[in-house]
């Protein structure tokens, strides 16, 4: 779901976005799928805790060093663990192949409103046949742990995985397909105890069809509503790198918002290895939530959840990929990098170099991360993080 889009022009920039999904998402890019039993038996890590947030330390700062990050970055601050210092919506996004997400949510579940796993695909197996695949990574006693005794919600995603043109011709067709579809996905809603689900299908169709999918969410959302019950929509970004229109415009956003309880907007992957730079531009997020409600007082906005990544990106001449954070600490570690800040686009980089060549990397800091928590605070908004797994343990203290 989260890689990026930067192209030198529309239909290059969602192709791009689309390869490269594939490799964020991909296990092999990071540690591997980990069943519930692998997550069980593995200890989490002894981290190093402070009294003070990173704010009160004088840690958020555009004159960081790789030595700081390396000394600080386990150190949240633990008498503020369970204090949610953003006052709008806030959705984590947790992936089995990224397990030190799990235990990121049980300690930190009371900064997220929303916490939505990675698992589920929805699959059309003919006439009325709709099946929820995914449900071996469905996790009880996790979900437990994160919600008990909180006000947060499990919302899993749920992603229209391998349909065909037909699938979604013979869907938005047929009045009992789509009831049938909606039923089964809250059937399993309410199965498995989830207080809703988030939904991504948006960028699948790659914004055709809109009209259609817009009737498809208004039934979905009666039926989800009517068991009182949520669902969240994942909208790609209505503006590209260079200013090019993306899937989605303000009358797509008017035809859908009233069906859904938020939307999870893509607000990361603005570049990639074709065209290296920065992952979220400032100034593109704000022009991306302007785009769709220009109304800074609409109660439309309180439904947007900026995207916020909390992963980086490592460039080489010829390609390059996504960065995580275990893997951002080992080269910092390694080549002990001197960091740049981005004046314009408001994010830290640094430059190193391999048998591969130059290397420039773009990674989430303390300052990046704070400029954009308090852009949402501005403007009216939540947050949504892809995905937690992938940051460092202090950026939790400026949520």
């Amino acid at each position: 779901m989260r890689v990026r889009k930067h192209s030198l022009s529309g239909v290059i920039s969602l192709s791009v976005a689309a390869v490269f999904l594939c490799l964020i998402l991909c296990p092999t890019m990071t540690d591997g799928t980990l069943s519930q039993s692998d997550r069980s038996k593995k200890k989490s890590k002894e981290h190093k805790l402070s009294a003070k947030n990173v704010l009160d330390r004088g840690l958020v700062t555009e004159h960081v060093k790789s030595k700081d990050i390396l000394k600080d970055h386990q150190s949240y601050c633990d008498v503020e663990r369970e204090v949610k210092h953003f006052s709008g919506p806030t959705l984590a996004y947790v992936t089995p192949w990224n397990g030190h997400g799990y235990d990121i949510a049980k300690i930190f579940g009371h900064k997220f409103n929303y916490v939505s796993p990675v698992w589920l695909q929805i699959k059309r197996r003919g006439y009325g046949n709709f099946v929820i695949e995914g449900a071996h990574d469905v996790d009880k006693g996790w979900m437990n742990d994160v919600t008990k005794g909180r006000s947060t919600k499990m919302v899993p995603r749920v992603l229209f995985d391998g349909w065909s043109a037909n699938d979604y011709h013979v869907l938005f067709s047929s009045e009992d397909e789509i009831e049938e579809c909606a039923e089964a996905l809250l059937k399993f809603t309410k199965s498995n105890k989830f207080a809703g689900i988030v939904l991504e299908v948006w960028s699948q169709l790659g914004g055709k069809r809109k009209g259609e999918l817009a009737h498809f969410l208004e039934h979905l959302g009666e039926t989800f509503h009517d068991s009182k019950k949520e669902l969240i929509l994942v909208l790609p970004p209505p503006v590209m790198q260079g200013n090019h229109p993306g899937m989605v415009t303000m009358d797509d956003f008017q035809n859908v918002i009233k069906s859904v309880d938020a939307v999870s907007l893509m607000t990361y992957d603005y570049s990639n290895p074709m065209s290296p730079g920065p992952n979220s531009p400032l100034s593109w997020v704000k022009k991306c939530v302007e785009a769709l409600v220009p109304d800074e007082d609409s109660p439309d906005r309180r439904k947007i959840l900026v995207g916020l990544n909390f992963y980086g990106n490592d460039y080489v001449p010829n390609g390059g990929g996504p960065v995580v954070g275990n893997q951002y600490l080992d080269i910092l570690s390694k080549h002990k990098p001197k960091l740049s800040w981005d004046k314009t686009h408001r994010e830290h980089l640094f430059k190193y170099k391999t048998g591969m060549g130059d290397h420039i990397v773009y990674y989430p800091t303390l300052k990046s991360i704070h400029e954009r928590v308090e852009l949402a605070r501005k403007m009216n908004t939540g947050i949504s993080i892809w995905e937690v797994g992938q940051g460092l343990q202090y950026f939790y203290d400026l949520l």
